[in-house]
């Protein structure tokens, strides 16, 4: 059973945290790190109740974040020792 909500199809500013996620997933395509496809299939492989908390830069970072450790490209200990700053 899906929790389907109406689309908000009216245009919407981009925020920071939306611009720096995008611009990452470039960064990352352009340097072969991962593809459009593997960023959809992270975000399909999201937990449903997950999905439908997370906003949509959110559901990205959550995928990246999730591919980059599957490749090795960063470490969970890298991971939270950036999440935890200087």
């Amino acid at each position: 059973k899906f929790m389907c909500e109406p689309v908000d199809t009216e245009p919407h500013s981009l925020t920071d945290f939306d611009r720096e996620v995008d611009a990452l997933r470039q960064l990352l395509s352009v340097r072969g790190l991962m593809s459009v496809d593997e960023l959809r299939r992270g975000v399909e492989a999201i937990p449903e109740a997950d999905y439908l908390r997370l906003g949509y830069y959110q559901r990205w970072i959550r995928s990246i974040t999730d591919n980059l450790l599957r490749r090795g490209v960063i470490t969970e200990a890298e991971l939270r020792a950036a999440l935890e700053g200087p």
